[in-house]
Protein backbone atom coordinates (compact mmCIF):
# COMPACT_ATOMS: atom_id res chain seq x y z
CA UNK A 1 0.00 0.00 0.00
CA UNK A 2 1.70 3.22 -1.14
CA UNK A 3 0.53 6.25 0.85
CA UNK A 4 0.45 9.64 -0.89
CA UNK A 5 1.88 12.73 0.78
CA UNK A 6 -0.02 14.26 3.69
CA UNK A 7 -2.49 11.40 3.98
CA UNK A 8 -1.18 9.75 7.14
CA UNK A 9 -1.98 11.26 10.54
CA UNK A 10 -0.92 9.70 13.86
CA UNK A 11 -1.86 11.13 17.25
CA UNK A 12 -1.00 10.53 20.85
CA UNK A 13 -4.07 10.05 23.06
CA UNK A 14 -3.73 11.26 26.66
CA UNK A 15 -3.51 15.05 26.92
CA UNK A 16 -3.39 15.28 23.13
CA UNK A 17 -6.45 13.86 21.36
CA UNK A 18 -8.42 12.71 24.39
CA UNK A 19 -9.86 15.27 26.74
CA UNK A 20 -8.59 15.20 30.32
CA UNK A 21 -11.63 13.17 31.42
CA UNK A 22 -10.67 10.58 28.75
CA UNK A 23 -13.64 11.39 26.52
CA UNK A 24 -13.94 12.58 22.92
CA UNK A 25 -16.28 15.33 21.85
CA UNK A 26 -18.76 14.73 19.03
CA UNK A 27 -16.77 17.26 17.01
CA UNK A 28 -13.55 15.25 17.41
CA UNK A 29 -15.27 11.98 16.51
CA UNK A 30 -17.03 13.43 13.46
CA UNK A 31 -13.90 15.24 12.23
CA UNK A 32 -11.75 12.13 12.61
CA UNK A 33 -14.20 9.87 10.80
CA UNK A 34 -14.63 12.33 7.93
CA UNK A 35 -10.87 12.57 7.57
CA UNK A 36 -10.57 8.78 7.59
CA UNK A 37 -12.61 8.60 4.38
CA UNK A 38 -9.63 9.97 2.45
CA UNK A 39 -6.64 9.54 4.74
CA UNK A 40 -4.97 7.01 7.00
CA UNK A 41 -5.65 7.72 10.67
CA UNK A 42 -3.81 6.09 13.54
CA UNK A 43 -2.69 6.47 17.14
CA UNK A 44 0.58 6.26 19.07
CA UNK A 45 -0.10 5.87 22.78
CA UNK A 46 1.23 4.51 26.05
CA UNK A 47 -2.09 2.73 26.49
CA UNK A 48 -2.78 -0.94 25.82
CA UNK A 49 -4.81 -2.51 23.02
CA UNK A 50 -7.78 -3.25 25.27
CA UNK A 51 -8.01 0.25 26.73
CA UNK A 52 -7.36 1.99 23.42
CA UNK A 53 -10.15 0.06 21.73
CA UNK A 54 -12.47 0.97 24.58
CA UNK A 55 -11.65 4.68 24.47
CA UNK A 56 -11.71 4.89 20.67
CA UNK A 57 -14.71 2.69 19.95
CA UNK A 58 -16.46 5.43 17.91
CA UNK A 59 -13.48 6.09 15.64
CA UNK A 60 -12.59 4.55 12.31
CA UNK A 61 -8.93 3.61 12.73
CA UNK A 62 -7.54 2.44 9.41
CA UNK A 63 -3.83 2.12 10.06
CA UNK A 64 -1.83 0.01 12.55
CA UNK A 65 -1.92 1.33 16.12
CA UNK A 66 1.28 2.08 18.02
CA UNK A 67 0.64 0.96 21.60
CA UNK A 68 2.39 0.80 24.97
CA UNK A 69 4.82 3.58 24.01
CA UNK A 70 5.78 1.73 20.82
CA UNK A 71 6.38 -1.77 22.21
CA UNK A 72 3.64 -3.23 20.03
CA UNK A 73 2.11 -2.35 16.66
CA UNK A 74 -1.24 -3.96 15.93
CA UNK A 75 -4.20 -3.41 13.64
CA UNK A 76 -7.69 -2.69 14.95
CA UNK A 77 -8.48 -6.29 13.96
CA UNK A 78 -5.74 -7.50 16.35
CA UNK A 79 -3.16 -8.45 13.71
CA UNK A 80 0.31 -7.94 15.18
CA UNK A 81 2.64 -6.03 12.86
CA UNK A 82 5.58 -5.90 15.25
CA UNK A 83 6.30 -6.43 18.93
CA UNK A 84 9.42 -5.56 20.92
CA UNK A 85 9.70 -7.13 24.36
CA UNK A 86 12.12 -7.31 27.25
CA UNK A 87 12.94 -10.95 27.97
CA UNK A 88 12.52 -12.46 31.41
CA UNK A 89 16.23 -12.62 32.22
CA UNK A 90 16.79 -8.93 31.53
CA UNK A 91 13.45 -8.01 33.11
CA UNK A 92 14.29 -9.75 36.37
CA UNK A 93 17.68 -7.99 36.47
CA UNK A 94 15.98 -4.60 35.99
CA UNK A 95 13.60 -5.38 38.84
CA UNK A 96 16.52 -6.43 41.05
CA UNK A 97 18.13 -3.01 40.57
CA UNK A 98 14.82 -1.35 41.41
CA UNK A 99 14.54 -3.29 44.64
CA UNK A 100 17.90 -1.86 45.72
CA UNK A 101 16.15 1.51 45.65
CA UNK A 102 13.12 0.10 47.48
CA UNK A 103 10.80 0.64 44.53
CA UNK A 104 8.60 -2.13 43.12
CA UNK A 105 7.36 -2.00 39.51
CA UNK A 106 4.22 -2.49 37.51
CA UNK A 107 4.91 -4.97 34.69
CA UNK A 108 2.91 -5.13 31.47
CA UNK A 109 3.29 -8.17 29.27
CA UNK A 110 1.51 -10.54 26.93
CA UNK A 111 0.20 -13.77 28.37
CA UNK A 112 -0.84 -15.63 25.21
CA UNK A 113 -0.59 -15.68 21.40
CA UNK A 114 -3.77 -13.59 21.09
CA UNK A 115 -1.84 -10.68 22.70
CA UNK A 116 -4.08 -10.66 25.74
CA UNK A 117 -2.37 -8.43 28.26
CA UNK A 118 -1.44 -8.96 31.88
CA UNK A 119 -0.76 -6.07 34.25
CA UNK A 120 1.28 -7.27 37.21
CA UNK A 121 1.25 -5.15 40.36
CA UNK A 122 3.48 -5.59 43.43
CA UNK A 123 2.86 -6.18 47.12
CA UNK A 124 4.64 -2.99 48.20
CA UNK A 125 2.96 0.16 46.87
CA UNK A 126 3.83 3.80 47.44
CA UNK A 127 1.03 6.35 47.77
CA UNK A 128 1.19 7.27 44.12
CA UNK A 129 1.06 3.64 42.99
CA UNK A 130 -1.97 3.06 45.22
CA UNK A 131 -3.71 5.99 43.55
CA UNK A 132 -2.89 4.67 40.07
CA UNK A 133 -4.16 1.23 41.02
CA UNK A 134 -7.59 2.64 41.91
CA UNK A 135 -8.14 3.32 38.22
CA UNK A 136 -7.83 -0.39 37.46
CA UNK A 137 -10.29 -1.68 40.03
CA UNK A 138 -11.98 -4.89 38.80
CA UNK A 139 -9.85 -4.89 35.63
CA UNK A 140 -9.41 -8.59 34.70
CA UNK A 141 -5.93 -7.92 33.34
CA UNK A 142 -4.59 -7.07 36.80
CA UNK A 143 -2.59 -9.80 38.53
CA UNK A 144 -0.97 -9.68 41.96
CA UNK A 145 2.79 -10.16 41.68
CA UNK A 146 4.15 -10.36 45.25
CA UNK A 147 7.53 -11.78 44.19
CA UNK A 148 8.16 -9.07 41.55
CA UNK A 149 8.88 -11.61 38.84
CA UNK A 150 8.68 -10.53 35.22
CA UNK A 151 6.99 -12.43 32.39
CA UNK A 152 8.49 -14.27 29.42
CA UNK A 153 7.54 -11.33 27.15
CA UNK A 154 7.46 -7.95 28.91
CA UNK A 155 6.18 -5.03 26.88
CA UNK A 156 7.17 -2.47 29.46
CA UNK A 157 8.20 -2.10 33.09
CA UNK A 158 6.88 1.01 34.79
CA UNK A 159 7.78 2.68 38.06
CA UNK A 160 5.35 5.27 39.46
CA UNK A 161 6.36 7.71 42.13
CA UNK A 162 7.91 11.10 42.74
CA UNK A 163 10.82 12.62 40.89
CA UNK A 164 13.29 12.57 43.80
CA UNK A 165 12.44 8.90 44.32
CA UNK A 166 12.74 7.83 40.68
CA UNK A 167 15.70 9.92 39.47
CA UNK A 168 18.38 7.83 41.26
CA UNK A 169 16.84 4.62 39.89
CA UNK A 170 16.73 6.10 36.39
CA UNK A 171 20.44 6.93 36.56
CA UNK A 172 21.30 3.49 37.97
CA UNK A 173 19.41 1.71 35.18
CA UNK A 174 21.09 3.79 32.50
CA UNK A 175 24.50 3.06 34.03
CA UNK A 176 23.82 -0.65 34.55
CA UNK A 177 22.06 -1.57 31.30
CA UNK A 178 23.09 1.09 28.80
CA UNK A 179 21.68 0.42 25.34
CA UNK A 180 20.01 -2.82 26.46
CA UNK A 181 16.93 -0.90 27.55
CA UNK A 182 15.13 2.34 26.64
CA UNK A 183 14.50 4.39 29.80
CA UNK A 184 12.24 7.44 29.85
CA UNK A 185 11.30 9.67 32.79
CA UNK A 186 8.36 12.01 32.51
CA UNK A 187 5.83 13.87 34.69
CA UNK A 188 2.38 12.30 34.90
CA UNK A 189 -0.15 15.09 34.47
CA UNK A 190 -3.20 13.36 35.95
CA UNK A 191 -1.83 12.65 39.42
CA UNK A 192 1.05 15.08 39.75
CA UNK A 193 3.75 12.42 40.13
CA UNK A 194 6.33 10.99 37.75
CA UNK A 195 6.80 7.72 35.96
CA UNK A 196 9.85 5.85 34.73
CA UNK A 197 9.12 3.63 31.74
CA UNK A 198 11.51 0.89 30.60
CA UNK A 199 11.18 -0.59 27.13
CA UNK A 200 13.04 -2.67 24.58
CA UNK A 201 15.57 -0.29 22.93
CA UNK A 202 13.49 -0.38 19.74
CA UNK A 203 10.17 -0.34 21.60
CA UNK A 204 9.62 3.41 21.51
CA UNK A 205 7.27 5.51 19.36
CA UNK A 206 9.99 6.63 16.94
CA UNK A 207 11.00 3.08 15.99
CA UNK A 208 7.33 2.10 15.81
CA UNK A 209 6.51 5.01 13.50
CA UNK A 210 9.33 3.93 11.18
CA UNK A 211 7.96 0.37 11.20
CA UNK A 212 4.42 1.58 10.41
CA UNK A 213 5.61 3.67 7.47
CA UNK A 214 7.61 0.70 6.14
CA UNK A 215 4.51 -1.46 6.43
CA UNK A 216 2.51 1.16 4.51
CA UNK A 217 5.33 1.73 2.00
CA UNK A 218 5.36 5.38 2.96
CA UNK A 219 8.00 7.88 4.07
CA UNK A 220 8.08 9.22 7.66
CA UNK A 221 8.55 12.68 6.17
CA UNK A 222 5.04 12.44 4.72
CA UNK A 223 3.48 11.83 8.15
CA UNK A 224 1.83 14.34 10.48
CA UNK A 225 2.07 13.46 14.20
CA UNK A 226 0.50 15.02 17.28
CA UNK A 227 1.69 14.85 20.88
CA UNK A 228 2.34 16.46 24.23
CA UNK A 229 4.92 14.50 26.25
CA UNK A 230 8.47 13.17 26.42
CA UNK A 231 7.65 9.87 24.74
CA UNK A 232 6.49 11.79 21.63
CA UNK A 233 9.79 13.60 21.00
CA UNK A 234 11.45 10.82 19.01
CA UNK A 235 8.37 10.55 16.82
CA UNK A 236 8.37 14.35 16.36
CA UNK A 237 11.96 14.29 15.11
CA UNK A 238 11.22 11.54 12.61
CA UNK A 239 7.94 12.78 11.12
CA UNK A 240 7.67 15.36 8.38
CA UNK A 241 5.22 17.47 10.37
CA UNK A 242 5.07 17.46 14.18
CA UNK A 243 2.25 19.22 15.98
CA UNK A 244 2.18 19.98 19.72
CA UNK A 245 -1.02 20.87 21.53
CA UNK A 246 -1.09 24.04 23.64
CA UNK A 247 -0.81 22.05 26.89
CA UNK A 248 2.27 20.10 25.76
CA UNK A 249 5.46 20.09 27.81
CA UNK A 250 7.89 22.84 26.86
CA UNK A 251 10.45 20.24 25.75
CA UNK A 252 7.92 18.95 23.23
CA UNK A 253 6.95 22.39 21.96
CA UNK A 254 10.65 23.13 21.40
CA UNK A 255 10.97 20.36 18.78
CA UNK A 256 7.53 20.75 17.17
CA UNK A 257 7.01 22.26 13.73
CA UNK A 258 3.64 23.62 14.85
CA UNK A 259 2.32 24.54 18.31
CA UNK A 260 -1.45 24.74 18.33
CA UNK A 261 -3.31 27.55 20.13
CA UNK A 262 -5.76 25.05 21.64
CA UNK A 263 -5.41 22.36 24.30
CA UNK A 264 -6.62 18.78 24.33
CA UNK A 265 -9.72 19.95 26.22
CA UNK A 266 -10.44 22.35 23.35
CA UNK A 267 -10.34 19.69 20.59
CA UNK A 268 -6.95 20.90 19.37
CA UNK A 269 -6.18 17.93 17.12
CA UNK A 270 -9.64 17.83 15.58
CA UNK A 271 -9.52 21.55 14.82
CA UNK A 272 -6.21 21.07 13.05
CA UNK A 273 -7.55 18.11 11.07
CA UNK A 274 -10.61 20.08 10.06
CA UNK A 275 -8.43 22.85 8.69
CA UNK A 276 -6.14 20.76 6.51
Amino acid sequence: MIVPMSSLFITDLDHTFLRSDLTLSNFSVDTWNRKAQNALMGVATARSFTKSKELLNKLHINTPMILLDGAIIVTAERKVIDMKTINKSLGDEIVRVGLEYEIDPFIIGVKDKDINEAFLYPRRLNDYQKDVLKGYKDDPRMQFNPDNRTMEENLKIVYFGYEDQLRPLYEAIRKTFGDEVEAKMSPEKYGGGWFLTLLHPEGDKAHALKKVTEYLESDPKDVTVFGDSINDIGMFRLAGTSVAVANALEEVKAVANIVLPHSNDEDAVAKYLASC
